[in-house]
C-alpha cells in the first residue's frame, strides 16, 4: 500500500474542532498523514522535523521563520492559512511564487457570514430598527406611521458596492429578491467583469452620490486607507444607510462619526479603528448608528466551512489539480495589500 502524503496541521490559534467537522477531519486523515493536529502552538523542531516530507501546510498563523525554513521542504505544494486573508507580515511568499508552492487563504469561508450580517444590518438601518427598540424600551415609542419617520423600503432602491470580492459575491443572491439596481466599484476588475456580475461599474464618487445604501466590503490595501474621506463621504445623499463591514482602514472615521452624529445619514458599523473601541468614542452616542462588535465572520457554524474547503482543495491538489476554493495568492496583489505592511 503506497505510503500517503504528508500534511502539517497547525491550525493554532484556532483549534482543531473548530475549523473542521468530524466528517471533513476524517476526510483528511484518510487522503493524508497528518502531523501534530492539535490546538497548541506547533514547536519549531517538530514542525521542522515533519516539513521535508510535507506535501501541505494548514495553519493558523505562520511562526516558523522565512526562506530558509521553506528550503528545506522538498516536497511542498500549498500552504493553507484557517485565519483569512493574505498579506501577513514575515511570509515568504516570494520562494513560494519562485517554487510553485501554492499559498491559499481560507477567505471565501466568511463570505456567507458577513454578507448576511451585512443584509440585516442594511435593513434595520432602512428601517430605523434600533433606535425603534431603544424607544420602545425607554417607553417614548410612537405607532404605526409616526414611528417611521425616515425610514424606507430596500426593494428597488439603489445599491452601493465597494469592493466586488467574496463578500459581494455572497450578497448578490441575498438582494436578489428586492430587485436593487447594484452599483459596483472596484479598481481591480474590468469592468465587463462588473457587468457580467449583474452590477453597473462606477467611479466611487458617483456610487456614494446615488446609492440609497453602500455596502463598503473592499480588502485593505496600500492604496485604500482613508479611501473614503470627508469630502467622499459629504456626496452621500442625506437618510443613506452606510454600512462598513471590511475594514475601518478604507474610511475616515473621524469625519465618519461627525456625518453621522449630524444626522447626515445613517451607519450600521462591524469595524472600528481600535478593537476594543474605547468605551469615549463618539460613535457610540450616535443615535444615527448601529453597532456590531466585529462580529460578521465569527458564526461559530461557519467556521466549520473552513475544514471543508481545506479538504476539498487539499485533494485536488494531490490529484495534480488547481485548488478551486480557497483564495489563492497573486504576486501582483500581495505586495499591495495593507497587512503585509
Amino acid at each position: 500500500m503506497p505510503e500517503k502524503p504528508r500534511v502539517i496541521l497547525a491550525p493554532h490559534p484556532r483549534t482543531v474542532a473548530r475549523v473542521f467537522a468530524s466528517a471533513d477531519l476524517a476526510r483528511l486523515s484518510a487522503m493524508a498523514e497528518v502531523v501534530w493536529g492539535q490546538d497548541e502552538p506547533m514547536p519549531q523542531a517538530a514542525f521542522e522535523e515533519a516539513l521535508p516530507e510535507a506535501v501541505a501546510i494548514v495553519h493558523g498563523g505562520w511562526t516558523f521563520g522565512g526562506e530558509e525554513v521553506l528550503r528545506r521542504a522538498g516536497r511542498l505544494r500549498a500552504i493553507m492559512e484557517v485565519m483569512g486573508g493574505h498579506g501577513k507580515p514575515g511570509f515568504p511568499y516570494d520562494y513560494c511564487f519562485a517554487h510553485q508552492i501554492r499559498v491559499l487563504s481560507c477567505s471565501p469561508a466568511f463570505g456567507q457570514q458577513v454578507a448576511e450580517l451585512a443584509l440585516a444590518l442594511a435593513l434595520a438601518g432602512a428601517r430605523d430598527v434600533a433606535s425603534a427598540d431603544r424607544v420602545f424600551r425607554a417607553g417614548t415609542e410612537t405607532y404605526q406611521m409616526a414611528g417611521n419617520q425616515g425610514t424606507f423600503l430596500l426593494r428597488d432602491k439603489p445599491v452601493g458596492i465597494v469592493g466586488l470580492g467574496a463578500i459581494a459575491r455572497a450578497l448578490l443572491p441575498l438582494l436578489a429578491p428586492f430587485h436593487c439596481q447594484v452599483l459596483a466599484y472596484d479598481p481591480w476588475l474590468p469592468d465587463n467583469m462588473i457587468r457580467g456580475a449583474g452590477c453597473e461599474p462606477l467611479p466611487l464618487e458617483d456610487l456614494l452620490a446615488r446609492a440609497r445604501v453602500i455596502f463598503v466590503l473592499a480588502v485593505p490595501t496600500s492604496e485604500n486607507r482613508a479611501l473614503i474621506g470627508r469630502e467622499r463621504l459629504a456626496l452621500i445623499q442625506r437618510d443613506a444607510v452606510f454600512v462598513l463591514m471590511s475594514r475601518a482602514h478604507l474610511v475616515d472615521f473621524d469625519a465618519l462619526t461627525e456625518c453621522v452624529l449630524e444626522g447626515r445619514f445613517r451607519a450600521a458599523i462591524d469595524v472600528f479603528p481600535r478593537e476594543p473601541l474605547p468605551l469615549d468614542h463618539p460613535i457610540r452616542r450616535a443615535e444615527g448608528a448601529i453597532l456590531s462588535a466585529h462580529r460578521a465572520g465569527s458564526v461559530e457554524e461557519g467556521h466549520q466551512e473552513i475544514g471543508r474547503m481545506v479538504t476539498d482543495d487539499l485533494g485536488l491538489i494531490l490529484r495534480g489539480l488547481p485548488p478551486r476554493l480557497m483564495l489563492r495568492a497573486e504576486p501582483e496583489l500581495v505586495a499591495r495589500t495593507a497587512l503585509r505592511r
